[in-house]
């Protein structure tokens, strides 16, 4: 198949770039304008096409030179605590170029589309472990902008019959025997309690008053 993936240059986009070409999809296409990925990351033998998912005619150009079959859509940005102070940027990065995407995959009659969502859908969950077919209220912009996405999915499913699977992530973490993760700044849980492991820095801040164990017990889990 040929295959687009939007934010193939970021740690998950590129991982499954690789796993992609691995299985012998010859023409997989990694559309990323680079502000979070790396241009490293991307696998030998994938396509690099610099641009924003929201410029409709670089994206009307990769459907038509590369014939794309189906969408594997990564882009997006994912601070949620940046969220609350710029929410603006998170619509419209996230929601309002999913929607461009989407406008350009029924132009070019492309009905295939895996949608990399987020757990923060979920917001506080009313128990755990949390089923999937639990309530969906999210506490912050971030888990917002992909939720309306996931609306806008399923009106694109019930009117013009696009399928479509959505990811719902909770931490995502881990790294193969050519790459890892690489933030800048580092924000997100697992490495960077591994970077306090390995000695990169000295603790890791826990934010809130209201844990179950106490304070000083979590200190101890998070200093190595």
């Amino acid at each position: 198949m040929n295959i687009l993936l939007t934010g193939g240059a970021g740690f998950i986009g590129s991982v499954v770039a690789a796993q992609l070409l691995a299985a012998g999809h010859e023409n997989v296409v990694v559309f990323d304008d680079l502000s979070k990925g790396n241009r490293c990351a991307v696998p030998q033998g994938a396509d690099l096409v610099l641009g924003n998912v929201g410029d409709r005619a670089a994206l009307d150009s990769v459907f038509e030179k590369h014939k794309v079959d189906a969408v594997m859509h990564f882009a997006a940005f994912i601070e949620a605590g940046e969220s609350m102070e710029i929410p603006e940027r998170y619509f419209r990065n996230n929601t309002a170029n999913a929607l461009a995407l989407l406008e350009c995959m029924l132009a070019h009659r492309v009905r295939r589309l895996i949608f990399s969502s987020t757990a923060a859908l979920y917001g506080d969950p009313d128990r755990i472990p949390i089923l999937e077919s639990d309530a969906l209220r999210p506490i912050n912009a971030y888990g917002e902008s992909k939720l309306l996405v996931e609306q806008m999915l399923e009106w694109f499913y019930r009117v013009h019959a696009l399928s479509y699977v959505s990811l719902r992530y909770f931490n995502a973490a881990g790294a193969t025997e050519e790459q890892g993760e690489t933030h800048r700044p580092e924000t997100h849980l697992i490495p960077t309690v591994l970077q306090v492991g390995s000695g990169m820095r000295d603790q890791v801040a826990i934010f809130g008053t209201d844990y179950k164990q106490k304070m000083g017990r979590a200190y101890a889990i998070m200093y190595m």
